[in-house]
């Protein structure tokens, strides 16, 4: 490829990169690794969107690895989530100012990959400081590859899963003997589950916090139809999805939002961690906040109630952004960067995501880590979004999904038109080219 093309193709990318954004939108380490750096290479300049808690905990993983890693020094970059993140990503792989290494939204790769904004990783490299791909969950691990090429390595898969309070739910009779979830047989079932939970005076039954946000509804109804098994492909003009069972799963979706119709996402948790309702749909992130209240907290997978397990969910994965002359040392120092990190995840597993380093999710210290262990199942079956530039973790796109389903939820819309808004949504992102 000519260097005319390749300057070409960047900075086609990096207009998907502003355009989608417009448009929207650690196992302590175990043991040394082989090969140790030079201080001139060991530099690797570190891109990332982890604050608050969990980017304490980076903070952490990062002081170990220079501690244990003579000459590896990573120099980290907090900056904010969201669409401002992925647009400067893009911009600096165009334009020549790319970082070593970066954290990308497993979700965002089909608008990046696809338009040479990133290199991909040398695994041969990895295994050589320890890290074999069979040791990465193969689930999130296969979809970090574009065109056969490994473009992003997981560092963990962090799923929407269900919290509660495993003595109000005992007391209804919907835990088993260990305190786990009773799998609900139907949708219909599961409504009736949630009818014993509101039997309690002035209590509230299952919630979730909808409103004023821009993805909680959407991962409730994307990880629902993945259930499914129904089709979403946005690899043409037009959305090939199944209406009908769209259109059931917001029907379900309403009965079961009927206690969260003016809940905004604050209320939900506020809700759920003073016991005005013993059940909510949130994210594992929430986890810090929900094991500072003061009940016996229980988690589990979302529950199968569409034919087959799905949890919507999306993976902190490492990416290489794209370097015209790559230095060697720097793009061999961040693999190994990669490789403690991902072998120190256990402390990763602290904040509540999953580890993608399975050795870690079958370590004993794992399976001790309560209520983490009980949702790890959860990255056997991830729901990330469907692929295309458009998508992803931040994106408009999930912002408009929300916006047609909220109405739905809130009662103003039936559930054929809601389905009929989220198509409107997917023709409008459709009609627009591709700018990769």
């Amino acid at each position: 490829m000519s260097v005319t093309t390749t300057r070409r193709g960047l900075l086609r990318g990096a207009v998907a990169g502003l355009s989608a954004a417009a448009l929207a939108p650690a196992l302590a380490a175990c043991g040394s690794v082989a090969g140790s750096v030079s201080s001139s290479a060991g530099k690797v300049r570190f891109w990332h969107l982890f604050q608050g808690g969990d980017g304490a905990l980076m903070r952490r993983m990062l002081a170990k690895v220079r501690a244990d890693v003579p000459g590896l020094d990573p120099e980290d970059t907090v900056l904010d989530w969201g669409a401002a993140y992925y647009t400067k990503l893009a911009m600096a792989s165009a334009g020549g100012r790319a970082p070593d290494l970066a954290i990308m939204h497993l979700s965002r790769l089909a608008g990046y990959a696809p338009g040479g904004l990133l290199d991909p990783w040398d695994t041969a490299l990895l295994e050589e400081f320890g890290v074999p791909q069979a040791r990465i969950n193969p689930r999130v691990r296969a979809l970090g590859r574009f065109e056969k090429q490994p473009y992003a390595i997981p560092f963990d898969t962090h799923p929407f899963v269900v919290f509660y309070d495993r003595t109000v739910m005992d007391k209804a009779g919907l835990l088993d003997s260990d305190g786990r979830l009773l799998p609900p047989e139907s949708p219909a079932h599961f409504l009736e589950m949630a009818e014993r939970l509101r039997e309690r005076k002035g209590k509230l039954g299952p919630i979730m916090g909808l409103f004023n946000d821009t993805a909680q509804a959407w991962r409730m109804f994307w990880g629902l139809y993945s259930q499914t098994g129904g089709a979403f492909d946005l690899s043409g003009r037009k959305p090939g999805v199944d209406r009908d069972k769209m259109v059931e799963v917001v029907e379900f979706f309403q009965k079961v939002a009927v206690d969260s119709r003016s809940m905004d996402y604050p209320a939900g948790v506020a809700a759920f961690t003073t016991g005005q309702s013993p059940f909510i749909f949130s994210g594992e992130w929430e986890l810090p906040t929900f094991q500072g209240a003061k009940f016996d907290l229980g988690a589990s997978p979302m529950p199968t109630l569409f034919g087959s397990p799905a949890s919507y969910a999306d993976s902190h994965s490492f990416v290489l952004p794209h370097q015209d002359n790559a230095d060697e040392g720097r793009r061999r120092a961040a693999h190994q960067l990669v490789a403690e990190l991902l072998k120190g995840s256990m402390t990763w597993a602290q904040a509540g995501h999953i580890p993608a380093y399975l050795p870690v999710v079958g370590s004993k210290a794992y399976a001790k880590l309560d209520p983490q262990s009980s949702y790890a199942p959860a990255a056997e079956h991830p729901a990330i979004d469907p692929p295309a530039w458009f998508t992803g973790a931040g994106s408009d796109f999930q912002a408009r999904m929300c916006s047609a389903l909220q109405q739905g939820m809130r009662g103003a819309d039936s559930a054929k038109g809601t389905v009929a808004e989220m198509l409107s949504g997917l023709d409008f992102f459709l009609s627009k080219p591709n700018p990769a």
